[in-house]
């Protein structure tokens, strides 16, 4: 796939745009040399990366891959944690969770493509993704009471939602790494593929979706968030408020006049 654009953000972290897909942007954690572990510049990277790309009204769905062959990301960077004072790890805890809340808060489609080790950190950059597309060789987990910490990055909230409370349970208090399809099974991943074929699919899934409505996007995105725990009428009136967000949109207007003329949507996106 040809790279049309590329921009980086600090060292570790490259937004990309490919040809044939104008509306996906593809969201590079890019540091190899160490398997893609969070550092303090990284995650400051990540999080400029995904404001910008919230800002951007062109990108319809982002694909969240690695440049890495053999991991997605594998955490925390704990040889930099080696080095941290407590009053250090206060100072960093605020950078540290805008990486995470960036990616969660990105208000399009995000698929994060998995292949290698995704643990703890890593991890939780997936599950704050709203779909998760893994290969073969994926190995998830959340390890981190194995270093005397919690997962910190969504995961104690982002697991149960997606798997219950006890299965959540069992895994975060078991620090076990789980293997591909026995993740798929569990739910810890959504699609399951075959090895070296992650990023590939998602990015394809990146453009079915990007094929949509810009609007209707976003606001089924807020509707399934925001509705997520509550009760059934206060879900339906979160849904309601975002219909309306769309209903009267100009890419309603233009997707039920394509519908009627039997042509493709030219979405205004607004």
């Amino acid at each position: 796939m040809t790279v049309t654009s590329e921009q980086r953000y600090g060292e570790f972290v490259v937004v990309r745009r490919h040809e044939g897909q104008d509306h996906v942007a593809e969201l590079v954690l890019d540091r190899p040399k160490a398997m893609n572990a969070v550092s303090t510049d990284m995650a400051r990277s990540i999080a400029a990366a995904c404001e910008a790309l919230g800002a951007d009204r062109d990108v319809r769905a982002t694909v969240l891959t690695s440049s890495h062959d053999r991991a997605f990301c594998v955490g925390a960077d704990l040889k930099e944690r080696n080095s941290f004072t407590d009053a250090d790890l206060v100072r960093q805890r605020p950078t540290a969770r805008a990486a995470y809340t960036g990616v969660l808060e990105l208000p399009m489609p995000v698929i994060a493509a998995v292949h290698g080790f995704a643990l703890g950190g890593g991890f939780e950059l997936a599950l704050a993704c709203d779909v998760i597309v893994a290969d073969a060789t994926a190995v998830v987990g959340l390890p981190e009471v194995s270093v005397g910490v919690i997962p910190g990055g969504g995961g104690t909230q982002l697991l149960p939602r997606r798997v219950g409370a006890a299965r959540a349970a069992e895994l975060v208090f078991s620090a076990r790494r789980v293997e591909a399809a026995e993740a798929r099974e569990l739910g810890l991943v959504d699609e399951l593929v075959e090895a070296g074929r992650d990023r590939e699919e998602a990015l394809a899934l990146g453009g079915r979706i990007a094929a949509n409505s810009p609007v209707g996007l976003r606001a089924a995105k807020k509707a399934l968030r925001l509705g997520q725990g509550l009760d059934l009428r206060a879900g339906l009136e979160v849904e309601d408020a975002a219909w309306r967000s769309a209903a009267f949109s100009g890419d309603r207007a233009e997707g039920v006049a394509a519908f009627n003329e039997k042509r493709r949507p030219d979405w205004p996106g607004e």
